[in-house]
């Protein structure tokens, strides 16, 4: 199926048919993208009485019970609400329709020689995505793009199923989350575990600065940003060049300020 839209103050095709998932599966009972010690996600039947869901075992229909934690078991979107006292959905936050984006590539660089940093300060070992490696990646758009797909140097297709704890794996330097806010991205999809390092004495500098949430506090009415989310733990294929296109974010209409995410992506046609 084709639509027209216009953005930049031209029209561009797209071909809504074909998508470009970022999800990472979430198989139950195999190898998980999981985070932070989380155990993985499982499914079991629910057991009602005499009633067992599984066919397998003797029941009518199948029915399970799915135990998973948002934040660490696969693809997800947050909000703001993940640093603040007052509740806030992300599904809630989560943008409705088509988002122009730009898809960057980039790899991370040893904090020792990156001249950039976060609080608590990289330590030895760390690796950072950085402002300079965004700014020398951040490819030509036909738009101003409100969102930002962040795909990691290199990309195996084993961060599919990878349980990063423990890892020290790559996070945002301080510069690199403002250069996001300078250039007005409002949705950002990585594959990163988290924007910030896993054992960061619960600064989360980063997330801080994308929600605009000052160092330190806690009040949802503080974020200047309350209307941003972050999605980690995706995968972007290497099939999906750099360049320009269209997100949608598919979340569930559940409570929380983290939620399950399948992102897709749109590829730009032909500028009419």
């Amino acid at each position: 199926m084709h639509a027209r839209i216009v953005l930049g103050g031209r029209e561009h095709s797209i071909d809504l048919s074909h998508p470009v998932s970022l999800a990472t599966p979430l198989n139950f009972g195999a190898p998980q993208a999981r985070h932070f010690g989380a155990p993985a996600a499982t499914a079991v039947p629910l057991t009602v009485g005499e009633f067992t869901g599984a066919v397998s075992e003797g029941g009518s229909c199948n029915c399970e019970v799915l135990t998973l934690v948002p934040h660490c078991n696969g693809t997800h979107t947050e909000c703001v609400g993940h640093l603040t006292r007052e509740r806030l959905d992300a599904a809630q936050v989560a943008p409705l329709g088509l988002v122009p984006a730009v898809l960057v590539s980039v790899a991370a660089e040893p904090a020792a020689t990156a001249h950039e940093g976060s609080d608590p300060p990289p330590e030895a070992g760390d690796r950072l995505i950085t402002r300079s490696a965004l700014e020398h990646a951040w490819p030509r758009s036909p738009f101003e793009p409100r969102a930002l797909v962040l795909r990691t140097l290199p990309n195996p297709k084993g961060k599919l199923t990878r349980d990063y704890s423990g890892s020290h794996p790559p996070y945002l330097s301080r510069e690199a989350a403002q250069l996001l806010v300078e250039r007005g991205i409002l949705h950002l999809v990585t594959d990163l575990p988290s924007l910030d390092r896993e054992d960061d004495a619960g600064r989360l500098t980063a997330h801080r600065v994308f929600f605009g949430l000052p160092p330190g506090v806690h009040e949802l009415a503080a974020a200047s940003r309350p209307d941003a989310t972050v999605t980690e733990l995706a995968y972007v294929p290497d099939t999906a060049a750099d360049g320009a296109w269209l997100l949608e974010l598919q979340v569930p209409t559940l409570s929380g300020d983290a939620v399950p995410c399948r992102p897709l992506i749109y590829a730009l046609g032909t500028q009419a």
